[in-house]
């Protein structure tokens, strides 16, 4: 992905207000970027998968990055990270977990489904930003996938 190529975020969120701070938090993100906002975990994965509403691809574009709240009402985000695993095409896709949760079963699973970072709300703009250019520009490897290791609670 080159620095002038466009980036779509999906972001993941029941939360008006925190939704909001992320929306604003990534106005000084460096990359061009559009974010698709969806509120609930069965959203997601019509997003995803092109369900529903979102059927077209040309109108509902797969994202570069998710960023996935947990706690979320039809299908929690634990559920929706397992089924991108599951998926040969969704797995490319890093999932970023931004949540309220601090049990470390949560960091532990969110990580054995593929989580590539998991941010404790209130989550720093500058944090957030870095973290998604990095990912957008540094992260993937010569394979395509994203690099394994070690989640830490921020």
């Amino acid at each position: 992905m080159s620095k002038n190529e466009p980036v779509i975020i999906l972001l993941v969120e029941d939360d008006p207000a925190h939704a909001e701070i992320v929306r604003r938090s990534l106005k000084n993100f460096r990359v061009a970027n559009s974010i698709a906002h969806v509120k609930d975990g069965q959203e997601a994965l019509d997003y995803l998968f092109h369900k529903g509403k979102y059927s077209d691809p040309k109108t509902s574009p797969r994202p570069a990055i998710i960023l996935l709240d947990l706690r979320l009402p039809k299908v929690d985000g634990l559920e929706v990270l397992r089924l991108i695993k599951e998926d040969a095409e969704l797995i490319k896709i890093p999932a970023m977990v931004l949540t309220t949760s601090t049990a470390e079963s949560d960091v532990v699973i969110a990580h054995a489904h593929g989580a590539v970072s998991y941010l404790v709300k209130p989550i720093d703009p500058k944090l957030l930003s870095s973290l998604l250019e990095a990912f957008c520009l540094y992260g993937r490897n010569q394979t395509g996938s994203w690099p394994k290791g070690q989640v830490e609670m921020i």
